[in-house]
């Protein structure tokens, strides 16, 4: 990676403060477009526990968990996933992200999109990644598609978000697909 303001790493159990400081800060703005979740989920414990479970599926390789760092002063700003990893003929996984509102709008989610692409392809041997969006999200649906995903249809009633079961554009990026902006990242 060259001089990039961000990067991403594997979340690790000392995260949970900060994950937790971000859920908590910004639970308004990320609620319209998540489940509903128990209010055991914003305690120190249910953060641990979550990425308890991450660390639990990374070594079954079936998701692998990142924390989305600022490059000056190693802060964590966001998380992005690879999960539902599939093998065999299909070689698939899915990606979700969050950045903290105090960092949107700068091109970091555009940036870790693509940096975990093409660690996806690169490290992992996964031919293809998906994402999906709630269309209401016009932001990131602007991530994916400067990240180079391409969209692949609409799926209605797809996910239960904030309660209510949401239309998603869906978006997909394969290895033979060239990333836009990776070389530089």
């Amino acid at each position: 990676m060259r001089d990039h303001p961000i990067y991403i790493r594997p979340i690790e159990e000392g995260d949970a403060p900060a994950l937790l400081d971000l859920k908590q800060r910004n639970r308004s703005s990320f609620q319209p477009f998540e489940p509903i979740r128990d209010e055991a989920h914003f305690t120190l414990e249910g953060q641990q526990k979550e990425i308890a479970g991450c660390l639990s599926a990374m070594r079954q390789d079936q998701s692998y968990i990142y924390a989305i760092c600022l490059a000056a002063g190693h802060k964590l700003i966001g998380r992005i996933a690879l999960t539902g990893i599939s093998r065999g003929p299909f070689q698939n996984a899915y990606m979700g992200y969050y950045i903290d509102q105090a960092y949107q709008g700068r091109g970091y989610a555009t940036a870790a999109a693509a940096l975990c692409a093409r660690h996806a392809f690169s490290e992992l041997g996964l031919h293809r990644v998906q994402a999906a969006v709630m269309p209401s999200n016009p932001a990131s649906v602007r991530v994916l598609e400067k990240a180079g995903f391409r969209r692949e249809g609409l799926a209605e009633r797809y996910l239960r978000m904030n309660g209510v079961w949401e239309d998603h554009a869906l978006y997909a990026m394969t290895s033979e697909e060239r990333v836009l902006g990776m070389d530089g990242l």
